[in-house]
């Protein structure tokens, strides 16, 4: 069971960056294809001040409750980057 163990704390981090780099593809071409639709300016969302509080939060957590940051920042930023995207700017927030 150590084996296994061992094997998800190595791949966590690849898995956890592979998902990021699937979802800054994605939301790179729904971004795209939204401003073909529309000649406005698009809002934006969230996904960077998520992942800066994820990268935090992350971190902690890792270092205090699974004693490895690596694996926790990795958690974090990719937990914050998918909630930060979910939420989208209003036009107000972006003018300031």
């Amino acid at each position: 069971m150590e084996a296994i163990w061992d094997f998800v704390r190595a791949a966590a981090p690849w898995v956890a960056m592979g998902l990021a780099v699937t979802i800054l593809a994605v939301r790179g071409a729904k971004r795209k294809k939204a401003t073909e639709k529309q000649d406005k300016k698009q809002a934006g969302n969230y996904g960077t001040e998520g992942m800066c509080l994820g990268m935090c939060c992350g971190a902690a957590l890792g270092s205090t409750l699974w004693s490895d940051a690596g694996i926790g920042l990795s958690r974090g930023i990719l937990i914050g980057l998918a909630i930060g995207s979910g939420i989208r700017k209003d036009q107000e927030d972006s003018d300031k």
